[in-house]
């Protein structure tokens, strides 16, 4: 896209904000970058030029603009669709794994050498991975200035940096102002949208999106399938706990107009990227709904119900090897049953946290610990808890994995070779867990029922041979078939769900 200068001014001139985060303009007279829908005048266009990331802006010498702060975009909707190694890395730096493991680590788990990673996210990004870690460091730094009391020196470090300096050093020259200058503009602010947060250790912070979004079928999924102690519908907001690798927290997300209001309680605020990278994720707040609407709306039969509530999101996961767990607990049984299931391993097998605003009381419990349960406890039929068994199992000992390394094809294969996974299990997973855009489920009932009242082909191969078309957007697709049945899933939830 950032190639294109002809669309990319045109975005400018009429300030799009599908583009915010697709790519990035740099003023060469100011040297300030913006996002594209900046409420400024447009500058002209012989001085403008575009960059793929907020980071490329970053190396070539531009400052973000203190008006429509750049940082804040939504993120690419590129590296969700693409599987490729590059969008694979993309995903992996956005999980922190650069300011864990090091660049090295980063390309042990891509099977690269760090000088392929370098070359391809320059190429494509403008930046490298130090660099990319480095702008979402100074972004992690910013909402923590702006959102906490947290004294300026723990700030540096839990937002990643290795010292004081080079936090101080990196804020000015990224923002134009000192980490102190920022938290006073921040109280300064009328809307109060960036001030302290009043509740001691809370974070609270607004997730961008581009809209349109339709929260009914996203957060009625989270709160139909909410496991008790994991997860609850409270005060407007769905609510859950986190594991997370420094500690953990309980997030409350609630959809607003324009963003996605975020409370954050965190046990180390080192977790903060992660946490909001999770998030987002499990939100599809990436997505670029515009695009997959219109691939859609093309289908005659699709149309009326994209038209009726556009901008449906695909529903993630926070913890990949979690839903897997509760995909295999959900196989065949109704909704309740599989809360039921779920309820049962988390109050046996889960980490007790005190939530002093709700009811959350574990985390799920992870792989290891449920490697070690003993099967005859498990109220499943004998073949399931063999699914189930060797599923943790492989997930423990690493045979298998979810993350968002992962290449997408081949962990379907990997699923597939696994006892009790059918084509149903794996693809849920594929959506879901993988974040895969073009999952399909031609063999779900709720999906056949639906296609088939629409005049679609109702078998499974007739189906998916009628759906070519709407790819790479076949989940979205799913959820819109969905959304045709009165069930919970599909309801925005109230506050007595």
């Amino acid at each position: 896209m950032h190639t294109d200068t002809e669309r990319c001014v045109g975005a400018v001139q009429s300030k799009d904000a599908r583009f915010d985060g697709v790519f990035f303009t740099a003023v060469r007279t100011t040297r300030i970058y913006c996002r594209p829908s900046c409420p400024v005048v447009p500058p002209k266009p012989e001085n403008m030029e575009f960059h793929p990331s907020a980071a490329s802006c970053q190396r070539a010498g531009f400052r973000a603009c203190k008006r429509c702060r750049p940082d804040t975009s939504p993120g690419s909707p590129e590296w969700n669709v693409r599987a490729d190694a590059v969008a694979r890395a993309v995903r992996l730096i956005q999980d922190g794994v650069v300011d864990r493991e090091g660049v090295p680590g980063l390309a042990r788990r891509l099977g690269w050498s760090t000088r392929q990673i370098e070359r391809q996210l320059l190429a494509e990004l403008g930046a490298g991975p130090l660099a990319l870690a480095r702008a979402q460091r100074a972004q992690t730094a910013r909402v923590l200035i702006e959102t906490t009391l947290l004294p300026l020196g723990e700030i540096a470090f839990a937002a990643g940096f290795a010292s004081i300096r080079t936090f101080n050093d990196t804020v000015r020259e990224v923002f134009a102002l000192t980490p102190g200058e920022l938290r006073a503009r921040a109280a300064r602010r009328a809307d109060g949208a960036g001030t302290a947060a009043a509740t001691p250790g809370v974070i609270s912070l607004r997730l961008p999106f581009r809209t349109p979004l339709e929260p009914s079928n996203l957060f009625g999924h989270l709160a139909a399938t909410a496991v008790p102690g994991v997860e609850e519908w409270r005060d407007g907001a769905y609510r859950r706990t986190l594991s997370l690798p420094y500690g953990h927290g309980i997030v409350a997300l609630a959809p607003r107009a324009d963003h996605i209001a975020c409370r954050l309680s965190l046990t180390d605020p080192r977790d903060l990227t992660q946490a909001i990278s999770r998030c987002r994720r499990l939100l599809d707040l990436d997505a670029d709904p515009v695009a997959v609407d219109e691939r859609l709306r093309a289908d005659p039969l699709l149309a009326p119900i994209v038209d009726t509530a556009p901008g449906r999101r695909v529903p993630g996961t926070v913890d990949p090897d979690e839903f897997a767990v509760r995909a295999v607990l959900g196989q065949q049984v109704s909704t309740a049953a599989a809360r039921t299931h779920a309820a049962r391993l988390v109050t046996a097998y889960g980490t007790p946290v005190d939530d002093p605003e709700g009811g959350l009381t574990h985390l799920f419990p992870g792989p290891e610990a449920l490697a070690a349960l003993d099967p005859e406890t498990l109220a499943l039929p004998r073949s399931r808890r063999t699914t189930l068994l060797t599923l943790v199992r492989a997930l423990a000992d690493g045979s298998l994995s979810l993350g968002p390394a992962e290449d997408r094809e081949k962990t379907r294969a990997r699923l597939l070779a696994l006892p009790g996974f059918g084509p149903w299990t794996t693809e849920i997973i594929a959506m879901r867990a993988l974040g895969d855009p073009d999952a399909f489920l031609p063999g779900d009932l709720g999906v056949r029922r639906a296609a088939e009242g629409l005049g679609l082909p109702g078998t499974p191969a007739a189906l998916t041979a009628g759906a070519a078309h709407w790819r790479p957007w076949r989940a979205y697709a799913v959820q819109y078939l969905w959304a045709t049945d009165d069930h919970p899933i599909n309801l925005l939830p109230s506050e007595g769900h």
